[in-house]
């Protein structure tokens, strides 16, 4: 068994670049939308518990 060859340096470039790339997708573009809609969520549920009469949709008293 012969030991293995390092690894060319452009394959880690490449690696790095998408490593990058998938990164500022996720950070920059997915988690803003992602908090933004769970804030909106988050207020969506303040305002309907100020509302007279809510009843939240599960309550610790029922069981399955």
């Amino acid at each position: 068994m012969k030991p293995k060859l390092p690894v060319p340096l452009w394959r880690w470039f490449t690696w790095c670049g998408i490593l990058a790339a998938a990164l500022f997708v996720f950070y920059i573009v997915f988690m803003p939308f992602w908090m933004a809609t769970r804030a909106l969520a988050w207020l969506a549920d303040f305002r309907a518990r100020r509302r007279p009469g809510y009843r939240p949709p599960v309550s610790g008293s029922e069981s399955s």
